[in-house]
């Protein structure tokens, strides 16, 4: 026996008995006065002629006493005599279905919980399953119900019985709707969550996985274009396929693109960290495409957007490494490029190799063994200090490491030149 043929089978066992109740209330009046006509009625027998004079015909009307079948019996008496009979079989029947209804409300409360098992058990196995509040409060309910009705048959049969099993109803459909409104709010979050996965996958696969991953952001984009975090992964496959891009014509382009997208990514939500951070990326990538004037904006621009990326997230170890990167370059700057750089922005961008190496230190410390290059970089700022005998160790380090990345080729190349001049 199911949840719902329970229901069903008390629903219309407390309608029978509802039925049976207004016959009963029908036939009420009728009972008592017969009861009233022999009482009267023996009552006279009892003053007057004969023990046998109820059979008289006149007597017996008065006392309301009549055979189904008697000869003479007045025709509204024999009608009574049949609603009496009715009367009774509708109780005999009454009283069966009340013993059946008894010895069914003890395994009530056993049929609820085996079904509140199934169908806990058949949403468990779906991947969609979410316990809510409102299905907990509705099997809590049900449970109670059954034990009220294992308590009192009187109980069972209530209107209020009957009233909570609509309510129940209503209040599952209700459950299910909002089921259904958060499954559709959680879709494109958990689409979201799958693509950027499978993102994350590709930057980090071959070059063919990094042209995948471009293409599909962009075929994304429409969707999810509004957000950050679905955008700065969009810079960086930019940024990607800007490297592994064999003309000079497709770096310029992608690198520009790559920009564009950047501005609107710092614009739409300024709070997020890897924004600011791959846009500075991307101003620094153009800074070979551009003239001197152009380049050393794109510099302040940088340096800029990694102030705010190391402000938002300050334990990352990539921008400090980049802005150690920015601090050597500036370091480096020549006497006429210093002059171009005053004389366009009234200042030059002011940084020095203690500078770098305080940065560069800096990632070593977040995440020791960072890369290969900030090793590089380790060395040649100590090597550019006279510090030569650390410098020789970060060569070591950096050699120590092996060549994955198109960077650590770069860095590779770098310490091949490096080592011989510190005599390593």
């Amino acid at each position: 026996m199911t949840m719902d043929e329970t229901r069903t089978g008390l629903t219309a066992c407390r309608m029978a008995q509802a039925d049976k109740v207004l016959v009963l209330g029908a036939l009420a009046g009728v009972g008592i006065g017969l009861a009233v006509a022999f009482y009267q009625g023996f009552r006279s027998r009892r003053r007057g002629s004969g023990p046998w004079d109820y059979l008289n015909p006149a007597n017996a009307q008065a006392a309301g006493v009549m055979m189904a079948n008697g000869p003479g019996l007045p025709g509204g008496q024999a009608e009574v005599l049949q609603r009496l009979e009715a009367l009774l079989q509708c109780v005999s029947e009454l009283k069966d279905e009340m013993k059946s209804l008894k010895n069914a409300l003890p395994t009530l409360q056993e049929h609820v919980r085996e079904e509140l098992r199934g169908r806990d058990e058949a949403r468990r196995a779906s991947p969609l399953h979410r316990t809510t509040p409102t299905r907990r409060k509705r099997a809590a309910g049900a449970i109670a119900a059954a034990r009220a009705g294992a308590r009192s048959s009187e109980e069972a049969e209530s209107e209020g019985g009957y009233m909570t099993a609509l309510t129940d109803s209503e209040e599952e459909e209700q459950s299910d709707a909002e089921e259904e409104d958060e499954d559709e709010e959680q879709q494109p979050a958990n689409k979201l969550c799958v693509l950027l996965e499978r993102i994350d996958r590709l930057h980090q696969g071959s070059d063919s996985d990094k042209r995948e991953c471009l293409d599909l952001l962009l075929e994304q984009r429409a969707e999810f274009g509004q957000n950050s975090t679905f955008l700065w992964r969009l810079i960086r496959a930019y940024c990607d396929v800007h490297d592994i891009s064999a003309t000079l014509e497709e770096k310029k382009t992608t690198a520009e693109t790559g920009k564009k997208v950047g501005e609107e990514v710092v614009g739409l939500d300024p709070a997020c960290a890897e924004s600011h951070q791959w846009y500075a990326i991307m101003c620094g990538i153009m800074a070979d495409y551009e003239t001197v004037q152009n380049k050393i904006k794109n510099g302040y621009i940088f340096k800029d957007h990694l102030d705010k990326a190391i402000e938002l997230k300050p334990q990352d170890p990539m921008s400090y490494y980049l802005l150690g990167r920015w601090c050597y370059a500036v370091a480096q700057l020549s006497w006429i490029e210093r002059k171009v750089a005053a004389t366009l922005f009234g200042e030059p961008p002011s940084a020095t190799v203690q500078d770098a190496l305080s940065h560069f230190l800096k990632v070593e410390e977040i995440q020791p063994g960072y890369s290969k290059n900030n090793y590089v970089f380790l060395a040649k700022c100590y090597k550019d200090l006279g510090r030569r005998e650390k410098a020789r160790k970060m060569c070591e380090a950096a050699s120590s490491m092996n060549t994955v990345t198109k960077e650590d080729e770069e860095a590779q190349k770098e310490l091949e030149l490096l080592c011989p001049a510190l005599g390593v």
